[in-house]
């Protein structure tokens, strides 16, 4: 299956071995206005997912060969953070315990009420739109501090850390004018004007493990 991109479209990916399941929970998707894409297999997902997939993905537990939870665990190693809403006929406490401890937003016992489904997905959706929005000021981040010069970076460092002009000065050995210097270019590239707003965007670039 191609990526035939439901990119950056808002989708509730489905994937449920049963093919009635699929073309219901498709069906009460769309007539409640959002776009929906069955699977039949996890196989089948993984050929067709990509990194800039925006939704969330609905998946049952048990799928023949890769099962639900092994296809959870697998986008938790690829560090791909849609949102995953988890559905089952055949809840038991520890199969629960695995999906939530692995990131599922939501648990769901077959068969649940439509307005279940829908309150998790709208959830989900609300989850990943600010993932989305994070991921896209540290990239936006991260694109200014690809403009730093090693040495304007390790001032910024230094500046977010709380030091002084005079004590970035002393530890790197530098004069106080260079200093100045750096610093006040290194944040015209950062596009902020204050120290503040510098420790704000710094917090938020490493706090996304930049």
């Amino acid at each position: 299956m191609s990526h035939e991109s439901f990119g950056m479209q808002e989708t509730v990916f489905i994937v449920d071995d049963d093919p009635a399941v699929r073309e219901g929970l498709c069906d009460l998707l769309e007539s409640a206005g959002l776009r929906a894409k069955g699977y039949s297999t996890a196989e089948e997902f993984v050929e067709a997912r990509n990194p800039d997939m925006a939704g969330c993905l609905v998946l049952d537990v048990k799928l023949p060969q890769m099962s639900g939870l092994e296809l959870q665990a697998k986008l938790a190693e690829e560090e791909m953070t849609i949102p995953i809403i988890i559905m089952t006929a055949y809840a038991d406490i520890a199969t629960v315990r695995k999906a939530l401890k692995t990131g599922a937003v939501e648990f769901l016992v077959k068969p649940f009420h439509d307005s279940e489904l829908l309150k998790a997905v709208y959830q989900a959706f609300a989850m990943d739109r600010e993932r989305r929005q994070k991921d896209s000021v540290v990239s936006s981040i991260r694109t200014r501090m690809e403009t730093l010069t090693e040495r304007e970076r390790e001032v910024l460092e230094l500046v977010t850390a709380g030091l002084m002009n005079k004590q970035i000065a002393d530890k790197l050995c530098l004069s106080l004018v260079t200093i100045k210097m750096h610093r006040g270019q290194a944040m015209k590239k950062m596009g902020v004007k204050t120290v503040p707003d510098l420790v704000r965007m710094w917090q938020a670039f490493r706090g996304r493990g930049a």
